[in-house]
């Protein structure tokens, strides 16, 4: 996809290629490189370098790292937690095929739900150390005003929005920290469809939103 402004940090790309992000932003950082070339080159980068230097490991140190490895992978899967998140090759339709896999299908697949304001989410099932939601705001609406208490990415799959920083259109992604406060607004023209995960809740400034958080688990 091409005029990606926006794009995943070098941090985002080495804990990703590493194996050591949560699920939900690991979801999001696939999404976006099955549509950005740019970042998929640089993750095939990534994982080449890490590649290599297992490869050059003397063998005493690398037996010892790999059984740790290995005991923490198990460990995981006795847990009931997901492979790592991969990148595929994108389905026809909106949604990449890492995305697609955990709507359990394209757009017409999801099951949207109200969280006010004509903005409607998702909430897909992942481990609980952070969420991730699918979010439709319609044309020319507002998310209210909010701040952060830790970090939200949003990945545009459709449509645009601004807010006080910049604009962000198809397969850009917005990195949001404790610093950052912002209403994005949809532009006029299309329906934006994001793709967001955070790891601590939103921090609303308005009654209504504080109130209704928890039971949106947003």
């Amino acid at each position: 996809m091409e005029n990606i402004k926006h794009h995943i940090n070098d941090g985002l790309l080495i804990s990703y290629a590493a194996g050591t992000l949560s699920e939900a932003f690991s979801l999001v950082v696939a999404t976006h490189v099955s549509m950005c070339d740019a970042c998929r080159v640089r993750l095939e980068a990534y994982e080449a370098v890490g590649g290599t230097i297992l490869t050059d490991t003397p063998e005493s140190d690398s037996t010892s790292d790999v059984s740790v490895d290995l005991n923490a992978t198990l460990a995981l899967i006795d847990a009931g937690e997901k492979a790592p998140i991969r990148v595929h090759h994108t389905k026809p339709g909106l949604f990449p095929s890492a995305l697609q896999s955990y709507v359990g299908g394209d757009l017409d697949s999801v099951k949207w739900r109200s969280v006010g304001m004509g903005v409607r989410q998702a909430i897909l099932p992942t481990s609980k150390d952070a969420s991730v939601r699918l979010l439709h705001i319609p044309a020319g609406c507002a998310v209210p005003d909010h701040g952060h208490r830790g970090t939200e990415l949003t990945l545009v799959l459709q449509g645009a929005f601004r807010d006080e920083f910049d604009r962000f259109g198809p397969g850009d992604l917005e990195i949001a920290t404790e610093e950052d406060e912002h209403t994005p607004v949809a532009e006029a023209g299309a329906d934006c469809i994001c793709l967001a995960a955070t790891d601590a809740p939103l921090r609303f400034r308005g009654l209504v939103q504080r109130i209704a958080q928890p039971f949106l688990r947003i």
